[in-house]
């Protein structure tokens, strides 16, 4: 029996995400310099990756 074509390995692997984790997003913000120093990480605005 054959396996299906969406179960096969990706060759984009490395390929760069489009959504990011929590604390993948207030790293950025922090670097971005939008993220104040205490506050919660709960409700966070949306963020685009780096390009």
């Amino acid at each position: 029996m054959s396996q299906h074509s969406s179960l096969k390995k990706s060759s984009n692997v490395g390929a760069k995400r489009s959504v990011l984790k929590r604390f993948e997003r207030v790293k950025l913000m922090q670097k971005r310099g939008v993220w104040p120093e205490g506050r919660t990480p709960m409700g966070l605005p949306k963020t685009t990756p780096e390009a």
